[in-house]
């Protein structure tokens, strides 16, 4: 839970339940000298501002990630240098690439996650105490995987991790599981928690789905953000939902959004390297205030943001459910 997140009140003449940042894109393309994209990042409070961990390709279309830093959430300092790892819980941290970071905090440390590339796909684990020094650790799963994201605290004693699988491509097919772990290194207890919807019951989510930021826990339960695809005569077409899990058995789905909650539609959204791809990584909220800044790669190109309430949010979704 964050204070003082950033935030923006819902235009006059809007209805909608999440609404964007009339400044987005909030992160430029540019925004370090070699970068040719950023998006799909990650952010977290820390300290008396924000620190994040951003995918950035550079101009070479090499896929890492790197650490940076904010006073007020909207305005960030992105370290013009990839994270260096250093062996965490094991000494084997190969990676081909990284992408499409995760971020939680979890009893005494930040724990990364993000689509490691080790003979394809998968999910890579790492952490750190300060955004300075990083640490990297065993792999979760084998190939091929996308999406891992942790719960912000341990179910019934162990840590809880959210994951696509998927194949070394670009994958046409794609369910939410979950797996769980006593350590942070060996994970098992897999269980399907949501597949894709029938295409004549909600065809924006009807070929592949998964986790998008850290799942919030709210009185009805997680409150999990995910993306949804369709695949159109266009290509995929990316868009935002949530659902809401049993707190004590996360595989177990109360709700679900039978519409979208946010669609590509702005200029930004539709036109870049990837066109039509809204794709969400993180959230801070205030429980307090009842405030949600939802952080989203927008066209496989830029960083943008939109806002909602989350009681709002819970009610859509219980109203709209499948």
């Amino acid at each position: 839970m964050a204070n003082n997140i950033p935030w923006q009140e819902r235009p006059a003449n809007s209805k909608e339940v999440l609404w964007r940042y009339d400044q987005n894109p909030i992160i430029d393309r540019y925004a370090i000298p070699s970068s040719n994209s950023i998006f799909n990042s990650a952010v977290v409070p820390f300290k008396d501002g924000y620190a994040g961990v951003f995918r950035c390709d550079n101009k070479a279309v090499q896929m890492n990630i790197f650490a940076g830093f904010s006073k007020n959430g909207i305005d960030w300092e992105i370290e013009h240098d990839p994270i260096d790892f250093s062996p965490g819980n094991t000494e084997m941290i190969d990676s081909d690439y990284k992408y499409d970071p995760r971020v939680t905090f979890i009893e005494d440390r930040y724990w990364i996650t993000w689509c490691n590339g080790y003979h394809g796909p998968t999910i890579g684990i790492g952490y750190t105490f300060d955004f300075k020094e990083f640490y990297q650790c065993e792999n979760a799963f084998l190939p091929f995987n996308r999406n891992g994201v942790l719960f912000p605290k341990k179910i019934k004693g162990k840590y809880a991790m959210l994951s696509r699988p998927s194949d070394n491509g670009h994958t046409p097919f794609g369910d939410i599981y979950i797996s769980y772990s006593p350590d942070m290194k060996y994970w098992g207890e897999h269980r399907c928690v949501m597949k894709v919807s029938p295409f004549e019951e909600s065809a924006w989510q009807c070929t592949k789905i998964g986790a998008g930021p850290v799942p919030i826990l709210t009185d009805e339960g997680w409150l999990l953000f995910y993306h949804g695809v369709i695949n159109t005569c266009n290509g995929f077409r990316y868009s935002i939902g949530a659902a809401i899990l049993d707190e004590n058995e996360p595989d177990k789905v109360k709700y679900r959004s039978q519409p979208y909650l946010l669609a590509p539609a702005e200029l930004y959204e539709m036109a870049g390297d990837v066109p039509n791809v809204i794709f969400p990584c993180a959230a801070l909220h205030s429980e307090k205030e009842d405030k949600l800044a939802l952080y989203y790669g927008a066209a496989d190109t830029v960083t943008s943001v939109a806002f909602g309430h989350i009681t709002e949010i819970v009610d859509f979704v219980k109203n709209n459910s499948l």
